[in-house]
């Protein structure tokens, strides 16, 4: 079964930094793509940020480039977001997200087909 545990967020003032960890089980880790994707109050979702299975290919969406940086460990199936120079816009639940091929494309978002239960993320003075 595949399982993805979400931890890291919580209450950071603007401006500050947070490291969202997701801990991956259920199947190969290192042989899948993998993302970020985040919910603000009363919005849809936003892909926040994708790399593929090796790490060689990563896009973020244009709001959060050059403040947040996607990674991945998969020597220990865990998946990571560095948050810096956070603002209240990037409120939101953010969740991990798995995807069912091993490549991302830059400019298109495709399905992903598990994703984990989310972890709250809130900018606030």
């Amino acid at each position: 079964e595949v399982q993805l545990v979400e931890s890291g967020g919580g209450l950071v003032q603007p401006g500050g930094s947070l490291r969202l960890s997701c801990a991956a089980s259920g199947f190969t880790f290192s042989s899948y793509a993998m993302g970020w994707v985040r919910q603000a109050p009363g919005k849809g979702l936003e892909w926040v940020s994708r790399i593929d299975s090796g790490a060689s290919s990563i896009a973020y969406v244009d709001s959060v480039k050059g403040r947040f940086t996607i990674s991945r460990d998969n020597a220990k199936n865990t998946l990571y977001l560095q948050m810096n120079s956070l603002k209240p816009e990037d409120t939101a639940v953010y969740y991990c997200a798995k995807f069912p091929v091993s490549w991302i494309l830059r400019d298109i978002v495709t399905t992903s087909d598990h994703r984990g239960q989310g972890t709250q993320v809130t900018v606030s003075s």
